[in-house]
């Protein structure tokens, strides 16, 4: 069979994918393909696909309990009441009614265990699939996803935070997460005040100035530099740069995520992957509550839930949740028994997730805590097993290496196995 009828074949049946593995193994049996050809043409396939993923990250430790794993018959529930949802069987906490008409879509993990229960080992551990190491900085999911399948003809940033997050590590600058403070505006900066020759004329002049400061010993601080500079000029010349603007969006649909940053936050990632970014993070502070956790997770959960639950049906109506995946999580969970202060205290033993897209069948229930929510009664998912799976729903090998500064090699995640109900 030739090159053009698997072409054509191609376009009346067979996948993309298939067509690009097919050739690829016969190339390389023959001799015409070595093994680093066959890795750049899947690399350029995933790029093509537009996998990306959108993290929801509930910072601080949200509650299991006031979320999705609700114990309305134990006196650890407290005030908390639970809900049933679009999915017969499945009841998740009182506060939730947006996303309880959004379950058909979602995925929830009432076993995930860990053993950090400091907010920042554990939001390191959460963010990169590693616990803290004085030798090395680790590069975040993010920075691993976009190393491995952004597409470098996309000119806005391939990976985006809303508020603070960890960074590409090792990886380096073309990695690091582009930071938005005000969701919905154009970023600062972003309007030249010259006109384009002359911009190109300072860029030239810039050039000229560190590549002598290159010759004299800086050549890595200027390469970095220049790196920086490429993607900054890349961003104020791009026409997508009006995805950061909501000035096109309609008022129902602001309403819809909610009038908070946060609420505008996933309303921005949305736009931003319809964009063409690999993976957008959008952080709400405000979680660790030690006192107060009812009042306190009450204000919290009216911004997450009808930003969560939009996010998922305009995804979903765009076409756009089969190849994105969302995850809504903190670093850990809080204590089933309530303190004397009426707040709930660090637990990693137990907590949730909820996930959506990306091949992730919703309208199920992985994983069972016990009676009062001090143990994990069933299933067990690990972080190594949360990390695998997201990389399955990207199409990533999670045990694919990259490099450390010293030479080291380092997989996306060291241990841990795909949580297969998630996809059947």
């Amino acid at each position: 069979m030739t090159i053009h009828e698997q072409v054509r074949i191609g376009r009346s049946g067979i996948s993309r994918r298939r067509f690009v593995h097919t050739v690829s193994a016969a190339a390389f049996a023959a001799g015409t393909l070595t093994f680093r050809d066959i890795v750049s043409l899947r690399a350029e396939e995933l790029q093509k696909q537009r996998r990306s993923m959108i993290l929801l990250w509930l910072n601080g430790g949200p509650s299991q309990l006031e979320m999705f794993d609700p114990k309305p018959n134990h006196a650890n529930s407290g005030e908390t009441k639970a809900i049933q949802t679009s999915v017969s069987g499945i009841e998740i906490a009182h506060r939730w009614e947006q996303t309880a008409k959004v379950m058909d879509d979602v995925a929830l993990i009432r076993s995930m265990t860990n053993k950090e229960g400091n907010h920042r080992r554990a939001s390191y551990h959460l963010h990169t699939g590693y616990v803290p190491s004085g030798s090395v900085k680790h590069p975040s999911l993010a920075a691993n996803v976009a190393y491995r399948i952004a597409d470098p003809e996309v000119t806005i940033p391939s990976v985006v935070s809303v508020g603070n997050t960890f960074g590409a590590g090792y990886l380096g600058v073309d990695y690091e997460p582009f930071v938005v403070g005000d969701p919905g505006t154009l970023p600062t900066d972003t309007t030249p005040t010259v006109d384009s020759q002359r911009f190109n004329k300072r860029l030239g002049l810039l050039g000229q100035i560190e590549n002598r400061y290159a010759d004299r010993g800086a050549a890595s601080l200027v390469k970095s530099h220049q790196q920086l500079y490429k993607k900054t000029r890349n961003l104020i010349t791009s026409p997508e740069l009006k995805a950061f603007d909501f000035a096109d969006e309609p008022a129902e649909m602001l309403t819809a995520y909610g009038d908070n940053k946060f609420g505008k936050g996933c309303l921005l990632a949305r736009r931003l992957i319809e964009a063409g970014s690999t993976f957008v993070e959008v952080t709400l502070n405000g979680w660790d509550t030690h006192q107060d956790v009812f009042t306190r997770t009450d204000e919290l959960i009216s911004q997450v839930d009808p930003a969560f639950a939009a996010l998922i049906a305009d995804l979903k109506a765009r076409g756009l949740l089969d190849t994105t995946t969302v995850l809504l999580m903190g670093e850990f969970g809080r204590t089933p028994k309530i303190n004397p202060r009426g707040g709930r205290d660090h637990f990693p033993r137990v907590f949730n997730a909820a996930l959506a897209g990306g091949g992730i069948r919703g309208g199920q229930v992985i994983g069972q805590s016990s009676d009062d929510g001090s143990e994990v009664a069933e299933r067990p998912v690990t972080v190594g097993d949360l990390f695998c799976s997201l990389c399955h729903t990207l199409q990533i090998d999670p045990a694919s290496e990259t490099r450390s500064p010293l030479g080291r090699p380092m997989k996306i995640v060291e241990e841990g196995e795909v949580v297969e109900e998630l996809f059947t």
